[in-house]
Parts: structure tokens; sequence; C-alpha cells
């Protein structure tokens, strides 16, 4: 049984710049299967943000095919993409990309709301959600009023909201100090070994990204390094480290 969720094939993402042509993903073809944690690396300007968009199926390749659950995304109507997206993606962003406005559970109400879930389901949903990651004293608290930490934990609330089969990951902890940003490693680490979520995460932390059990490294807008990553970090291993620092 084929266990692929997304799969790329001989993908390109050209960009015009004026009068040039910037080849950001060339000739990449690659598989992302259920029940991977899998982190996609590589320097600045190696094509991991375009790669995510369109891992995330925010955006349609140039040249290739790309595939989400079996369906090639390009022929798709974008109504009926946004649902299948919807339905099997959930966003963890850098800058959390809360509503200002809206309370914790307002904002991760809003993901069921848009796929017309029963108010009284979605509810429950999001307060139970928002206890997974530890802020069921904070449901009323706008972004304002939550730590940077505290805003990514309620990202990740609402990227759970629809139970989607992958988590997809851009840069979660860019914005975090480093300790906060290890929680929430750990908080993704345990979504994929406990809840058997799929994990795709960009990070230029090499050290954040040994979480993962896959690494896709880019260089130049091709995939020179796909492979089992071999020294895999846990959080117990994390901890184990630490006490033998200090």
């Amino acid at each position: 049984m084929d266990n692929t969720l997304i799969a790329f094939r001989n993908v390109w993402k050209i960009y015009q710049m004026g009068e040039v042509k910037v080849n950001a993903l060339r000739a990449v073809s690659v598989k992302f299967r259920k029940g991977e944690f899998a982190a996609i690396i590589g320097p600045s300007g190696s094509g991991k943000s375009t790669m995510m968009n369109l891992v995330g199926c925010l955006d349609i390749p140039t040249k290739g095919e790309i595939y989400l659950k079996g369906r090639n995304i390009a022929w798709l109507k974008e109504s009926e993409l946004a649902v299948l997206r919807g339905r099997t993606i959930g966003f963890v962003f850098q800058q959390y990309n809360l509503i200002p406005g809206m309370t914790a559970l307002e904002n991760v109400l809003l993901p069921l709301e848009i796929q017309e879930i029963d108010d009284r389901i979605a509810e429950r949903k999001a307060k139970k959600l928002l206890s997974l990651v530890g802020l069921s004293d904070k449901i009323q608290h706008k972004p304002s009023q939550l730590s940077g930490g505290q805003q990514q934990r309620v990202s990740i609330a609402r990227a759970l909201a629809c139970n989607p089969e992958i988590i997809l990951a851009d840069e979660p902890t860019g914005a975090l100090d480093s300790v906060t940003g290890r929680e929430l490693l750990e908080m993704l680490y345990r979504l994929w070994k406990e809840e058997g979520k799929t994990i795709v995460m960009v990070t230029h932390d090499l050290h954040l990204a040994k979480y993962a059990s896959r690494h896709i490294e880019l260089k130049d807008g091709k995939i020179v390094r796909d492979g089992i990553n071999e020294e895999r970090l846990t959080p117990e291993t994390h901890l184990e480290e630490q006490e033998t620092e200090a």
C-alpha cells in the first residue's frame, strides 16, 4: 500500500526577476510519506522557502507535477485545492500569523469555521487542543497578552484543528529564544511519535533538525542529500546531554 502524501515529479520553480530568470527549484523529485518527520535544510537561498510553499500546495510549479494524496494540484480548482489542503495540511509559521483582535480560542476556531464544523463541536475541540499545548488557562487571551512561545503554541493548536495528516512547520522556532524553541520542537516531536502526525519542517538550525528522522538538504535549488538522520535527537537524549554538560 502506497502511503505517499505528497509527491514531487521533476519540479521546477522559475521566477522572472525583470529580464533575469531565477531557478529557485531545479528538477526536484521527492516523496513525503505518512509517519515521517522530515527536515528540509540548506543555506540561505538554497530554495527551502520555495519548496515549503510547494509542499504546502500554496503555489504550483513552473514545470513538473506535484501530487497531494494522489491528486495533481495543477488540475484542481482553487476551491477544491483549498478544501483538500485544509483537511490534509496544518501550517505552523515563524511569525505565528495569529489574528491580533481574536482570542487564542477564536484563532484556533478559525479553520474549523472555514471547514463549517458545528459550533459546539468546534468549540469543544478547540478547547481540547489548547489544553493539549498547555494553554487551557489562556483561551481568552489575545496574542498581545501572550509570550512568543505561547503564541506559537496557539499556532500549533490551530494547525491541529482539522486533524491534518501533515504538520508543515516553516522555521517554527525562528522568532523564539533557544529554550522556548527547543520546547516547541519537543512538542512537534511528540506529535510525530505519539500522535502519528507527519511533520515536514524547514529549518536553518542543524541542531534542531536533529529531531527529524529524515534530512533533505538543498543547495542551489537542487536536492544534494536525502536520507535517514543517523544522529536523531529525542527530548530524552537532549536532557541527558544537558545533565552531562552540567
